[in-house]
């Protein structure tokens, strides 16, 4: 064994074991309940620190790695000592707030190796875009007393901002952390175990076995199977390069063209940052942020979740009417039969039966997962296990769900402990509000104009950035200047989350789509023109929250049928748009009418809805008149 394989093997062994540690920490604190707040959220933050180091190595396979361990050595040793100091000195940190200075030159020092290396994990994480906004924003808390004009502030020193992040729950140790360390990290590993004791394969094969033999039959495998990943893992660039790897090459031996094979997958992954339960931890984030209840965010997302399907869906199934898109063939669609076979029922069906039942048992959420996470790692073992080699294989599985726990909650809990800093400063200084009065002030107080603005602002701020730390980020910028123009704050920050999400699929910083043409091996920008195509029904629904707050269940149930009613004439509308339904042998008449639908579906009142629900049923019988055979049929 060479001592590079040698130095890898350590690692990974290292990697497993921090894996597994956070794990069993996750999993005994979901079920004792959570320690004191600081203390809880410096533990956890020490053990990713530590992982994070471990799986993210400076320059890592290169010649500098030993400066390279040096360096990851310091940080990791003066970041665990730092979070030990705050576990230490909590009854005096806590017992001191609002009363007398507390910063001393220790501090200031602990806390810029900590900030460092947590922007640094980052860094090497997720890219310099993030890092690099948090910098910002802790550059302007320190200077903005010498910024001229409407930005400027009074200015803050070094020690104040210590105070601010390191000793006190504000910074550092504040409510994002809380969120990351206790319901996210919860979540995390309930989707980890489920997705490996074999939900995973599960999903794929029920969305193979719903819309493999559609028209568009991979297309809508992709849309189904990424759906269902996406509710659990709840990230959408990680469900690109998992679902990917599996729905972009049986497209592409479909016959689908590699772009727009890239473009479904990253849409319809897109989706799984929408749809609840996990919503890319936005739901626990916007719960906490706003003070409601997070099964009230739940309720909420359900219907704008389904229609962002739906018009994915319809378009996909427009498309392949009107141009042969392949289907999966007979032989390879799995049958019920084994899909429903009760070894790999068993063990979903017990951890989603338990989860909802704690739920409406009235148990934590927290303790709601752990109860789901038993009932799959105790079904599962007793499932499988026959013979030794059984035991050897689920074990397996269980330590790759570890794994994957470890990874995707290293990535969220680090960004979420960067977003906190941000968010500490934004409060410190007042930006939100600063640039909240600014966009009202350019928009002039007319509420379709602001939220056009807010729109682009979010999609601008969210790009190159996971969908949780661009909410995060949004939400303390935008979300304040609708609540100002008497927008209900549910609404403006389910608004401003879609737009934050949107970054991921458009251009020119369009992650989601970055990965899975990747997989395509297409290029990246006509795979993004199909995931904007694909997508546009979901650029347009945010702006039926503010038309209709029933979207979000806002309005009884009265306003909950119409803004059902007129957001699914919309949808269809939309899809046969941009799927390109034709109906008259002049293409620009068909998509004027889809679009005259589309209008007459949100304006006020049920007479445009009925009437624009009567045309597209009238399009539909035409389409069945004037064009029985179908494009590709003819000469």
């Amino acid at each position: 064994m060479t001592d590079e394989t040698e130095v890898l093997s350590w690692r990974q062994k290292g990697i497993n074991a921090l894996s597994i540690l956070l794990f069993v920490f996750v999993f005994y604190t979901c079920a004792t309940g959570p320690f004191e707040s600081i203390i809880h959220r410096a533990i956890f933050v020490a053990i990713l620190i530590t992982l994070g180091l471990f799986m993210y190595p400076l320059w890592g396979g290169t010649r500098l790695r030993p400066f390279g361990l040096v360096i990851d050595v310091c940080m990791g040793i003066i970041a665990f000592i730092s979070c030990m100091y705050v576990i230490a000195n909590y009854e005096n940190i806590m017992g001191s707030l609002g009363t007398l200075p507390l910063a001393e030159t220790r501090d200031i020092l602990m806390t810029a190796c900590l900030v460092i290396t947590i922007l640094e994990l980052s860094r090497r994480a997720i890219g310099i875009i993030f890092p690099s906004i948090v910098v910002l924003i802790i550059g302007y808390t320190l200077l903005g007393q010498h910024i001229p004009g409407t930005l400027g502030h009074r200015g803050f020193d070094i020690y104040f901002l210590t105070e601010t992040l390191f000793l006190s729950d504000l910074g550092i140790w504040g409510m994002l952390t809380g969120v990351a360390a206790t319901v996210i990290a919860a979540f995390t590993m309930f989707g980890a175990v489920l997705l490996n004791t074999g939900g995973g394969r599960t999903f794929i094969d029920i969305a193979m076995r719903l819309g493999g033999r559609a028209p568009g039959g991979g297309a809508k495998i992709a849309t189904i199977a990424s759906g269902l990943f996406g509710m659990v893992s709840g990230s959408a660039v990680a469900n690109v390069a998992t679902t990917g790897n599996f729905t972009i090459p049986l497209m592409k031996r479909l016959g689908y063209p590699p772009p727009m094979a890239a473009g479904t997958e990253a849409v319809a992954s897109t989706g799984g940052q929408l749809a609840p339960p996990i919503m890319g931890a936005a739901a626990f984030i916007m719960a906490e942020i706003i003070g409601v209840d997070y099964l009230r965010i739940v309720v909420s997302a359900a219907l704008p979740a389904f229609l962002f399907y739906l018009g994915v869906f319809m378009t996909i199934h427009v498309m392949a009417t009107e141009g042969s898109l392949g289907s999966v063939p007979v032989d390879e669609v799995p049958v019920w039969k084994n899909i429903l076979h009760w070894k790999r029922i068993l063990p979903i069906g017990t951890a989603i039966g338990a989860l909802l039942f704690a739920i409406f048992n009235g148990n934590s959420i927290t303790t709601a997962a752990f109860y789901g996470t038993v009932g799959a790692l105790v079904t599962f073992p007793l499932t499988y296990i026959r013979t030794l080699s059984d035991l050897m294989t689920v074990l397996g599985d269980l330590n790759k769900a570890a794994l994957d726990a470890s990874r995707g909650l290293l990535i969220i809990g680090i960004l979420l402990a960067g977003a906190q800093i941000m968010v500490s400063c934004i409060n410190m200084t007042g930006l939100g509000v600063t640039l909240s009065t600014l966009i009202i002030n350019v928009g002039g107080e007319r509420l379709f104009l602001i939220t056009l603005i807010v729109a682009v602002v979010c999609m601008i701020m969210g790009m190159g950035i996971p969908t949780t730390a661009a909410y995060v980020l949004v939400a303390a910028v935008l979300a304040p200047a609708l609540i100002k123009m008497g927008v209900v704050p549910l609404v403006a920050h389910m608004f401003v989350f879609y737009y934050a999400t949107l970054s991921v699929i458009t251009p020119p910083v369009c992650i989601a789509v970055f990965v899975g043409a990747g997989i395509a091996e297409a290029r990246w920008g006509d795979a993004a023109k199909y995931a904007l195509r694909l997508g546009a029904v979901t650029y347009v629904i945010p702006f039926l929250f503010i038309i209709y707050p029933g979207m979000l269940a806002q309005a009884g149930l009265p306003g909950f049928l119409r803004a059902s009613v007129s957001g699914l004439v919309f949808v269809l509308a939309f899809s046969n748009l941009f799927g390109g339904r034709r109906v008259f042998p002049f293409h620009a008449i068909d998509m004027l009418l889809w679009l005259v639908i589309a209008v007459l579906a949100v304006m006020h009142g049920w007479g445009p809805t009925v009437a624009g629900a009567a045309m597209l049923v009238a399009m539909y019988f035409l389409r069945k008149k004037l064009r029985p055979v179908l494009p590709h049929q003819e000469a």
